[in-house]
């Protein structure tokens, strides 16, 4: 990806709302068979948000930009490796942007059945 295209996705991922992509998250896993309550155990895994906390950001219809500067990342965040939309998410030089697809990594783990062990890093 040449710089002018990574910095316009940059952008667009920053002013993207958590709120517009949480439904969809949900939708994901919920037709593997996994439930909100596993959903929001792993985005408060990597985030530190609670139930509380995630439905006010949505509420507020938070950017990924402001979501994630709330966020208290969890230590273990950089484990998170593999491909995700054609990216390899350790690779990714934007923080934010990395961040992003970091939960939507842990979203498809979540649909594709890995165990919540494996999800959270457990060592």
């Amino acid at each position: 990806m040449n710089s002018n295209s990574a910095t316009n996705h940059d952008e667009r991922m920053a002013n993207m709302t958590f709120a517009s992509v949480y439904p969809h998250y949900l939708t994901k896993v919920e037709k593997k068979g996994r439930t909100k309550e596993e959903l929001h155990q792993v985005i408060e895994w990597l985030t530190g948000y609670d139930d509380r906390k995630l439905q006010e950001l949505i509420a507020e219809k938070a950017t990924f930009e402001t979501f994630f500067r709330q966020a208290s990342l969890h230590p273990n965040a950089q484990l998170i490796t593999g491909s995700i939309c054609g990216y390899r998410v350790e690779e990714i030089e934007n923080p934010l942007t990395q961040q992003v697809r970091y939960l939507d990594k842990l979203v498809d783990e979540l649909a594709k059945g890995r165990t919540m062990e494996k999800i959270l890093r457990v060592a």
